[in-house]
């Protein structure tokens, strides 16, 4: 019998498990504030939603042996785009939904196996809606959210900014032939393939200096709008920052623009982001998202859509047990002298349930206060009651 959990998964003791639910309540109550309704789609996807019309790697899809092609979601945008385009078709727009729930991928390790990848994660959709006011307060959620968990000035967080139609017009500048290896250079920031390209020198340098473009978001901006003339992407990202840069400074939080930055998945045909921290041994990504208009119709939808996901075992790892599962629940411990007491334990437990206090049941007799107390203290009850 295998004693270990598989690779890629792991046990999580109580304290763990309360740091996520404390988490996932957190940031449960921002949501609602801001006029978003939990949903909670499907673990278990047909293989073409969960591809997404080949925007996610079919290779990082765990697959069900079933005779349907069903797959285990690694992320749970595209199923709640499919819902949100059928089952809530005639809900007014803008539709606001959150969910949180745990998502799979197949990853290869160091060795080339597969292997199984699960993450909890807690995020929203926001569907429909004017482009510009949607980006801003999308991006202003993110910021409340990120205040709310605790995470601070200390962790030194950055969202990372990005957009796809700014990068494809860049793109655009290069022969067609090229523009697949250039892209993927300057995502990964592997300025060796692109000296391997067969490009113009002054194009080389253009795009060199473009991967090095990164940093303050009016800078970028200027140095962006020097690159491709009056753009109707780079006005209308200009416009969702500046409605954010008030809160981000409230939040502790520095905005990076950075041109090439795109997220792990494809999904995303517009504004792009990633929350970095900095961690005790390297950064540490808590969340990510952006603008998928072209999933949205893809399903049938006619409306937009971006989001946003939380890693939470990232998150807590990040701010420590301690900090995510602040308060311990308050439990009594009830022992008895002797066996023959037991009719009269339980309803001395039930009426401290009726009261609303946890209280268990010790299932050996003490004989003593005393030893009570001792066995109390060793399982973190704070009150004993002992019935001698």
């Amino acid at each position: 019998m295998a004693l270990q959990p598989a690779a890629g998964t792991r046990d999580l003791n109580p304290r763990e498990v309360d740091g996520n639910r404390w988490l996932s309540e957190q940031l449960g109550q921002v949501y609602r504030l801001w006029g978003y309704v939990e949903v909670s789609p499907p673990s278990v996807e047909r293989l073409q939603t969960l591809e997404a019309g080949g925007r996610i790697n079919d290779r990082e899809v765990v697959r069900l042996a079933s005779d349907d092609p069903l797959g285990l979601r690694p992320e749970m945008t595209a199923s709640i785009a499919r819902a949100a385009c059928t089952r809530m078709a005639e809900l007014p727009r803008p539709l606001r939904l959150w969910s949180c729930g745990t998502v799979f991928r197949s990853v290869q390790s160091d060795t080339g196996q597969q292997r199984l990848e699960e993450q909890l994660q807690s995020g929203v959709e926001l569907l429909g809606g004017h482009a510009s006011v949607a980006d801003a307060e999308l991006l202003r959620l993110l910021l409340a959210c990120i205040a709310k968990v605790g995470i601070g000035a200390e962790h030194r967080p950055k969202l990372l900014l990005g957009h796809h139609g700014v990068l494809s017009a860049l793109l655009n500048q290069v022969p067609p032939e090229q523009r697949n290896a250039v892209r993927k250079a300057l995502i990964s920031f592997d300025p060796l393939a692109l000296a391997g390209l067969q490009l113009p020198s002054e194009q080389r340098q253009s795009l060199e200096q473009l991967m090095r473009l990164r940093g303050a978001p009016d800078q970028v901006l200027r140095q962006l709008e020097s690159m491709l003339g009056p753009s109707s992407d780079l006005e209308h990202l200009s416009a969702s920052l500046q409605l954010v840069a008030s809160a981000a400074t409230e939040a502790h939080v520095e905005l990076q623009l950075d041109p090439t930055f795109q997220p792990h998945f494809d999904l995303y045909d517009g504004l792009v982001l990633k929350v970095v921290c900095q961690g005790v041994d390297a950064p540490v990504e808590i969340a990510s998202g952006g603008r998928y208009d072209a999933l949205v119709e893809r399903f049938g939808g006619a409306a937009s859509g971006l989001g946003f996901s939380f890693d939470l075992e990232a998150i807590q790892g990040l701010l420590g047990t301690e900090n995510t599962a602040p308060q311990q629940r308050a439990v009594t411990l009830l022992s008895v002298r002797d066996l023959s007491q037991l009719p009269a334990a339980f309803a001395a437990q039930a009426e401290q349930h009726a009261k609303g206090q946890a209280c268990m049941l010790l299932d050996s007799p003490c004989g003593s206060e005393a030893e009570a107390q001792a066995e109390a203290a060793a399982r973190g009850c704070q009150a004993v009651i002992w019935m001698g």
